[in-house]
């Protein structure tokens, strides 16, 4: 290991057999996962995922991912719920303990326990002969042939494999819950998808700062306006009703085309009928539109009412794209 070339090698032959390890998986889905799944699916209390070591680590991300996926989960760490942390068991909830050996002293505990609760009782384990297998109500073989460290202790295919069939378990309940997009975003509404999903052009829209001349205004007024409100544009309103837009690069134009400008006014250099969208619009709707046109502001208009100026900007620093 004293070349950067047997890095390498090393490197890809772990990747290599945690993907083989992964891709045997595929023969120990059988009707255990269905039946287990489906009662998953029924329950009406909620999925506690149990373990040790770094299966409980494993367990973590489970619960993160089956939470975020519509399945009301709960991490119990083995070692914990057997020093009191087992009350957080309710009558109708599911467990999932995670265990390579199947045999640890905490789970030879804490089984005996979770069945005199009466709970349902499904094992991810790689070892289908062991206690745990033998205890619980249904089995999900995680069996791998070795740990792709050199020394085969280190936790890796193992858990690479447990994590696997928990990511299973919870696409097959995404299935069956028909779970959407707009679902997954009520779980997320801080992230990028969530925002797409939920933020509507109301919950950015300032409406305080709306920039508008009228149609008579100078231009020296107008380029007040555009600068004052710093959106680099402004809406040219009559009767609350929009008869165009102006912005910056109109004006740069306008002094291009003209030695004088004192005889101009906002009429006179205005955009007529600029794109134009509801207060209601979803912001990622918005920002299609302003791509489709290489635009970079919209102006919001409801039942034919001046709202205001949504910016390309205030888009992205949302974290939208």
């Amino acid at each position: 290991m004293d070349t950067k070339e047997n890095i390498l090698i090393l490197a890809k032959k772990t990747i290599l057999s945690e993907s083989e390890s992964i891709a045997k998986l595929i023969d120990f889905i059988d009707i255990n996962f269905a039946e287990a799944t489906q009662i998953l699916f029924n329950s009406k209390g909620r999925l506690i995922v149990t373990g040790i070591g770094k299966s409980a680590i494993i367990a973590q991300k489970m619960v993160a991912t089956f939470n975020s996926t519509g399945t009301p989960s709960l991490f119990l760490h083995a070692s914990e719920a057997i020093h009191g942390d087992l009350g957080m068991v309710q009558p109708d909830d599911v467990v999932i303990c995670i265990s390579k050996s199947g045999n640890s002293p905490e789970i030879k505990i804490l089984i005996p326990i979770l069945k005199r609760f009466g709970n349902k009782l499904i094992a991810i384990t790689g070892n289908i002969t062991s206690f745990l297998a033998k205890e619980s109500h249904y089995i999900l073989n995680t069996t791998v042939d070795a740990e792709s460290c050199p020394l085969n202790l280190a936790p890796t295919n193992s858990t690479t494999a447990q994590l696997v069939m928990g990511d299973a378990l919870a696409v097959c309940l995404m299935e069956l819950r028909n779970f959407t997009p707009e679902d997954f975003a009520k779980y997320h509404p801080g992230g990028s998808l969530g925002k797409k999903l939920l933020l509507r052009v109301s919950n950015m829209l300032d409406e305080t700062h709306k920039p508008s001349v009228t149609p008579n205004s100078s231009i020296k007024e107008v380029i007040f306006e555009i600068s004052a409100k710093r959106l680099g544009v402004t809406a040219v309103i009559e009767n609350e009703k929009v008869l165009g837009i102006i912005t910056d690069g109109d004006i740069r134009r306008m002094l291009n085309e003209n030695d004088s400008f004192t005889h101009l006014t906002a009429k006179d250099i205005m955009t007529k009928n600029p794109k134009m969208i509801q207060s209601t619009t979803m912001v990622a709707e918005a920002l299609n539109i302003l791509e489709d046109f290489s635009i970079t502001q919209l102006v919001v208009v409801d039942n034919g009412e001046y709202k205001g100026v949504i910016h390309l900007h205030d888009i992205l620093k949302e974290g939208i794209v």
